[in-house]
């Protein structure tokens, strides 16, 4: 199929518009000061990873000579030139907040990041006898000469580069220490005792390197140090795994792994603006970085290290929102004390639930479904697939003694999961000690999908019940993601998970499913089928109309599709969080369409599709955004939702998100977003969901 390029809007620089919006947000006078602060370090965050994977693949792309042009018809070369443009404006544009309004803001609440030449004598010892104790043994310069080649700089490291002048040879040599941030942290808290204050609020901070900085003349006993600057590299870590060639796919993923800790070309390098020439020069060449991955920063480097703050005790300076609590026809339950395992069971046999997390706890429900199988006598098999998973999991916990009970547990690991790999690595192999049956999914695709399944025989036959969600099954980040589970006993949906399961262990080849929609095999179709029928009732005089909660719209064929379905005159609002390459509200292309983004507290996770359908509406949740990754190259599993009383919850659900105009930015028809406009009855999404929950 044939796109026109001018109607798409570039994956890339649609990402950096969502991080945008994160750093805006981050900015906005409503919010307290550590919740700004909790924004900030996620735009860093979120960049250092983009240039991970994102840039360091279109960087590669570039050094091999390919002129592909992306749907949006720019060349790999044009798109990095485009990012690093729109990246160096966001970036001072952080900069300038925070060494102005943010650092004013952190002071007048009592937190103070302090630079050594600020500090008093008194101050100053304390830090230097700090340093020799607590640092120094630690730090180990690395000299470059010809004996001793440029040291390899590690992937998002902060490094100080220093000229020293040996005093008898007269000669002046580069030396590079690596600040040790992960054994120290980032920042120093100075005891209040030595700033002299008795108010337990206040806190006084110095950066480790600003301190090692300072003293750096200790590391070199008769030399002298001449300058010196602080670096950061951010290297390729896009993980190269060749699965058709391995035999043992556990082991192919920990050698591409140490691959990637020892880390690719760099992609970028971040250096103080006042770096000496000299040291910049060396570095330059060193490192090998064309000029424009060069950044010359005028704040801290690394300011994804800012969440470190977060773990001051000040909850007066958050917005402390998240007051979950047990879903309603989950109250019954204590699992405490309650040794009824028909308890959740129960429940579920006579009614499916709908979980809206963090709203609904996420320990009371899901965890309570998995804890109770595990430990039911008539629970005789517990399937699970696992994507990102908690470092004190408690659903893995349960796993593991559900296999001691005697229960056959499967287990499906997804090993390809970015940035988690070592950890589902360490569970893996962890889980298989326990006597589970482990599994790693399909060649050629990553397991995405969010599901489990327990079978239970009551009175002398097999019952089964299941949970199908949106999210994974991570207790911590179910705390602040928003996400829908779905726990029910459907036969047919039940049937299907059967298969699935059977397809992801290597025993099915099953493509055709009763209800559940599975990518690669049925989900595209039934996406495109659906959004058909909304024209053909419109080209049959009746209404139609889309509503659809996503993180991402990147696939062409769904875009020109709803672009389609907007000019036949389908109602269509799409609920994006982050990336967009569609363009709305354009003349005779997408004057139906409306795009909304909505940025808060929470991170909107969820998926959530709904279908008019001539007013029999049809809606669906599950794990896979509208993205070729998503509908293509995924196992994903999403449901439909038929219980009237459900079908009705989300959808105003989806209303409460259309009617915010608190945390809701609108694409207009160019591809800006602005802030939806406040007034003095501000439709706050989250907020009111709370608020609802408190009723």
């Amino acid at each position: 199929m044939k796109y026109e390029a001018n109607n798409f809007i570039n994956r890339e620089l649609s990402w950096i518009d969502f991080n945008k919006r994160v750093l805006l947000t981050g900015m906005e006078k409503d919010y307290k000061v550590l919740d700004k602060i909790k924004f900030f370090s996620i735009f860093s965050n979120n960049l250092d990873e983009f240039f991970m994977v994102r840039v360091a693949s279109l960087k590669a792309q570039v050094e091999a000579g390919i002129r592909k042009k992306s749907i949006d018809g720019h060349t790999p070369k044009e798109q990095l030139k485009k990012i690093n443009k729109e990246v160096k404006k966001l970036t001072i544009l952080q900069e300038k907040y925070f060494n102005n309004e943010l650092n004013d803001e952190l002071k007048n609440e009592g937190i103070f990041i302090k630079k050594y030449c600020e500090l008093n004598q008194n101050q100053k010892n304390w830090c230097n006898s700090y340093f020799l104790s607590s640092i120094f043994p630690l730090l180990t310069p690395l000299v470059v000469d010809p004996a001793h080649p440029f040291p390899f700089i590690s992937n998002l490291s902060l490094n100080l580069a220093a000229l020293i002048n040996d005093g008898e040879e007269s000669k002046n040599q580069f030396v590079r220490i690596k600040i040790p941030t992960k054994n120290i942290g980032r920042f120093i808290l100075i005891p209040n005792e030595i700033i002299e204050t008795e108010d337990e609020r206040e806190h006084f901070f110095i950066t480790v390197e600003d301190l090692i900085g300072n003293n750096i003349n200790a590391l070199f006993n008769g030399m002298k140090c001449l300058n010196y600057s602080f670096f950061r590299v951010t290297r390729d870590a896009d993980l190269e795994l060749k699965e058709l060639e391995a035999d043992d796919l556990l082991l192919a993923v920990e050698q591409s792994l140490q691959k990637r800790r020892l880390g690719g070309d760099v992609v970028r390098l971040e250096v103080n603006e006042n770096i000496p020439q000299n040291i910049l020069k060396l570095l330059i060449e060193s490192i090998a970085i064309p000029e424009e991955y060069i950044y010359f920063c005028k704040s801290l480097l690394g300011l994804d290290d800012l969440n470190y703050l977060l773990k001051i005790n000040r909850e007066d300076l958050k917005e402390n929102l998240l007051i979950g609590d047990t879903h309603p026809l989950l109250k019954s339950l204590d699992s405490s004390k309650d040794k009824n395992f028909n308890s959740i069971f129960s429940i579920l046999r006579k009614q499916s639930i709908l979980l809206h997390h963090p709203y609904d706890l996420f320990k009371t429900s899901v965890e309570e479904f998995i804890n109770k199988a595990a430990d039911d006598p008539l629970v005789l098999a517990i399937k699970i697939t696992l994507y990102r998973v908690s470092k004190d999991s408690p659903i893995i916990e349960a796993l593991m003694r559900a296999a001691e009970n005697g229960k056959e547990v499967m287990t499906l690991v997804e090993l390809k999961a970015r940035f988690d790999e070592d950890n589902n690595i360490q569970w893996a192999k962890q889980l298989e000690q326990a006597g589970i049956h482990v599994v790693y999914g399909i060649l050629g695709f990553k397991t995405h999908t969010k599901i489990a399944l327990v079978v239970r025989k009551e009175k002398g036959r097999l019952r089964n019940y299941f949970h199908i969600g949106t999210g994974n099954y991570n207790s911590n980040t179910s705390r602040y993601y928003t996400d829908i589970g779905f726990l029910s006993t459907d036969p047919d949906i039940s049937s299907d998970l059967i298969e699935l399961f059977n397809y992801l262990s290597g025993f099915s080849k099953q493509k055709a499913y009763q209800k559940l929609l599975v990518s690669p095999t049925s989900l595209r179709k039934k996406f495109i089928f659906l959004i058909n029928r909304e024209i053909e009732n419109i080209e049959e005089g009746k209404k139609g109309e889309i509503i659809a909660k996503m993180n991402s719209l990147v696939d062409p064929e769904i875009i020109q599709l709803l672009y389609l379905a907007s000019q036949k005159g389908v109602k269509i609002h799409l609920i994006i969080r982050g990336i967009c390459c569609l363009y709305p509200q354009r003349k005779n292309l997408s004057e139906n369409i409306k795009v909304t983004s909505i940025i808060g507290h929470f991170l909107e996770h969820s998926r959530i599709f709904w279908f008019y359908n001539n007013n029999n509406p049809e809606v669906f949740i599950g794990s896979a955004d509208w993205m070729r990754r998503n509908l293509d190259r995924r196992i994903e599993a999403v449901t439909p939702i038929e219980d009237l009383k459900l079908k009705s919850q989300l959808y105003d659900l989806l209303q409460t998100y259309i009617n915010d105009n608190y945390y809701s930015w609108i694409m207009n028809k160019d591809g800006i977003y602005e802030k939806k406009e406040r007034d003095s009855n501000s439709n706050r999404s989250q907020i009111d969901l709370i608020k609802r929950l408190k009723k």
